[in-house]
């Protein structure tokens, strides 16, 4: 099973080592090619962007390397945990919120895509279908029943 985060990552580590090894030498270039170097407003910035780069891309290798060794078969099948999808349904009123837990990277509170390590993500971790949870709502706890579970090992199949 691979993590939909992963090819995102990857995109990200692919534009950024083509910016290192394509784009920056072209830029210095064009600033050595200007002369002194010592006020070279346009070589500064290349290097500062160089500079930038080579410790992104060392944060993007590393992240794609512990998203990789997550063992995924150590994430509960039987209750919510990373990239579960939980449908919850407000107690008193019926409404129905879904919430997504997913890797910091994807987090869209807009969407329900919160973090395990979130105040929320915290919240839902470990629940099943008919647990009652407490969620914070527009500034008051509200209660919610999860009527729906889907575990990561439920989506991709």
């Amino acid at each position: 099973m691979r993590l939909p985060i992963l090819d995102k990552l990857e995109k990200d580590l692919m534009a950024s080592k083509r910016e290192l090894d394509v784009d920056i030498p072209k830029a210095l270039k064009i600033a050595t090619d200007m002369g002194d170097l010592s006020e070279n407003a346009e070589y500064k910035a290349a290097k500062e962007r160089q500079m930038f780069l080579e410790s992104r891309i060392s944060q993007l290798q590393k992240r794609i390397g512990d998203i990789t060794s997550i063992d995924l078969h150590r994430i509960p099948r039987d209750r919510s945990g990373l990239g579960s999808t939980l449908l919850l349904r407000h107690i008193d009123s019926g409404e129905e919120r879904e919430f997504f837990l997913v890797f910091p990277e994807e987090v869209d509170p807009d969407t329900g895509r919160v973090s395990m390590a979130s105040p929320v993500g915290k919240m839902l971790a470990g629940k099943i279908e008919g647990d009652e949870v407490e969620v914070p709502v527009e500034g008051e706890r509200q209660t919610f029943e999860v009527v729906q579970l889907k575990t990561i090992h439920h989506q991709n199949h």
